[in-house]
């Protein structure tokens, strides 16, 4: 852990003061605190800005009206040489921000001034495999501590007055490919976490961990054929195989390598009681090896967060073949029909439909393309199915004559999705989902592969392009019951940042441009942006201090944009790298 305070002369008397001012002495996050989150405006304790995620505010103070008087106040450097793929949410309780920085680092700083209050800085191996840059999507608040995963597939609980180590716990195999990016979800003084990895062959899983403790309280991997195991007194009890046997929808033994990650983590609804969480690609991409649903791949899990049993499952893109994976965040929320209240999720895949379905069940109730252009499917049967477009999957290398590349095939939207990790907002005034996507397509091709410990497990090789020549990336507004876009705005680089909407009639993101926007949120009309210096890959958050309302947002250009995107990456090679939080309010008079 990295000493407290930027300058030699920080004495202890300044750490105590600065302290006090932050609000160290206050009490720790409660789950009360939690659930209550959206609508507690002096704090955001949770990712998401509540347990369903669906980053929405009821702060107005800023609004369409006064938005252009926003100005920063201050920014904070995370320093160093690792300034590269800031994808966090900062959390602020009691005055003080919470937020991760690429390379397992976490930092703790006095929302009103920028200063930094610590730094811990995970001790990483030589041998970490993230696949998709050295990314961190953020901490969890409990009690007094703050948690976070790592890239060597650790979980660290940190004391948030200290930065300390309360305690730390093995995950997964950092050898095997596994890793920690995503936030963690608390729900009912459990931690509960995903993992990384799919690209070599892991069996993904979720989690659940005593805050207080770190002890395992409950595992269920998200590959048919694993058993998921709950702890009482000490002993190891099954916990349920939901969907079939061993092998059912795999072929030999595939399902014990068959991916299906939780890389991004998940959302709680606490009208079901349930967690929902998406699973990742099935291992190999060259889906020739495994024909099959392949189960649970590329899907939506509900969970039991007692027990961690899977509830219901639904398949975006079953026999997965373009690496469209299912980990995008399904987001409670309810609407009117006919005067009935419809308790709904909704989902943005990759794949590039956007699905609606009852939480409580699962099943299916519309879905609808969000992109301009989809070519892997002809559309969705009436169970939310795709209907597979003839001859729209990678050709199989067994039938190239020399065995070694399949036929190629031109599949939009790219593996990098219709809309990758980056979070939607839902507006409970407006009822629109905003939804950050990208319109680009790939060339993709399937190879021979085999597994290996440790090593990437694809099988596949690809070229993206964008689709349009003016823009990539575009951020839409959506109406979950017609499935209409009600406005849009095209960005040139791809769109890689999360959203949040507020009772303002305001939303927020930013591009990798590095420009902070704000957009009225009926019309789509850009309101405001300010430079940042580095592209902004992160989720903006909004607070209230001292009768003041605040914006802040993480920027620095990264992810896997620059590092998977072929003709993309050319595109965007510019732009600079860097790490810094920004803090923004609205001048006293305004």
């Amino acid at each position: 852990m990295k000493k407290i305070g930027r300058s030699k002369g920080f004495a202890l008397t300044a750490l105590v003061a600065a302290m006090s001012c932050a609000g160290f002495a206050q009490a720790g996050i409660t789950d009360k605190d939690i659930l209550a989150d959206q609508m507690t405006t002096d704090d955001v304790v949770s990712n998401g800005l509540g347990p369903r995620a669906q980053r929405y505010s009821p702060l107005d103070k800023l609004n369409a009206e006064t938005v252009k008087e926003l100005r920063p106040v201050w920014s904070f450097s995370f320093g160093g040489e690792k300034q590269r793929g800031q994808e966090s949410q900062p959390m602020v309780k009691d005055g003080v921000m919470y937020v991760t920085g690429s390379y397992s680092r976490v930092f703790a700083i006095d929302a009103k001034t920028g200063e930094e209050l610590w730094e811990y800085n995970a001790r990483l191996p030589d041998g970490i495999m993230p696949c998709c840059d050295v990314i961190n999507r953020g901490v969890a608040l409990y009690d007094d501590l703050v948690i976070f995963g790592t890239l060597d597939a650790k979980l660290v609980a940190l004391n948030k007055d200290t930065g300390k180590v309360v305690w730390k716990k093995t995950v997964a195999d950092y050898k095997e490919g596994y890793s920690l990016t995503a936030a963690p979800l608390v729900v009912k003084g459990k931690i509960i976490t995903g993992v990384s990895g799919g690209e070599f062959g892991v069996v993904g899983k979720v989690e659940a961990y005593d805050a207080k403790t770190g002890d395992l309280v409950w595992t269920r991997p998200t590959v048919e054929g694993h058993m998921g195991y709950i702890w009482k007194d000490g002993k190891k009890i099954e916990n349920g195989i939901s969907g079939g046997k061993p092998g059912e929808t795999w072929p030999g033994d595939l399902w014990k390598t068959g991916g299906a990650a939780t890389w991004l983590g998940g959302t709680y609804d606490p009208d079901t009681d349930l967690l929902f969480f998406g699973t990742g690609n099935p291992a190999p991409w060259n889906s020739h090896l495994r024909p099959g649903d392949n189960l649970f791949s590329s899907s939506r899990l509900a969970i039991d967060p007692d027990t961690g049993k899977i509830a219901w499952h639904f398949q975006t893109t079953p026999h997965d073949g373009w690496d469209f994976d299912g980990v995008n965040e399904l987001i409670a929320f309810d609407y009117k029909d006919g005067g009935k209240t419809v308790k709904a999720a909704a989902t943005a895949d990759r794949n590039g439909f956007f699905y609606v379905l009852n939480r409580e069940n699962g099943d299916f109730i519309r879905g609808f393309p969000f992109v301009d252009k989809i070519t892997w499917a002809e559309g969705l049967d009436e169970k939310g199915r795709p209907i597979f477009t003839k001859d729209g999957r990678p050709g199989n290398p067994a039938d190239a004559k020399d065995g070694k590349k399949g036929e190629p095939v031109v599949s939009a939207p790219s593996f990098l999705g219709g809309k990758n990790w980056m979070p939607m907002a839902y507006s409970q005034d407006t009822g629109l989902f905003y939804v950050p996507s990208n319109e680009w397509a790939m060339d993709i091709w399937n190879e021979p592969v085999s597994y290996k410990k440790g090593a990437a497990y694809l099988g596949a090789g690809f070229t993206i392009k964008p689709l349009n020549e003016e823009y990539i990336g575009v951020l839409r507004a959506i109406d979950p019951k017609s499935g209409k876009e009600v406005w849009r705005y095209k960005n040139f680089a791809p769109l890689w940042g999360g959203v949040l909407a507020t009772k303002g009639n305001l939303v927020f993101t930013g591009n990798p441009e590095g420009y902070l926007m704000a957009f009225d949120a009926k019309t789509g009309e850009m309101l405001y942006k300010f430079q940042t210096g580095s592209g902004i890959v992160g989720s903006p958050i909004t607070w209230e201090m001292d009768g003041e309302q605040y914006v802040s947002v993480v920027s620095g250009w990264g992810g896997a944009v620059p590092l998977w995107g072929g003709e993309v990456a050319k595109r965007v090679k510019h732009l600079n790298q860097g790490g810094s939080v920004w803090t923004f309010k609205l001048p006293k008079d305004s």
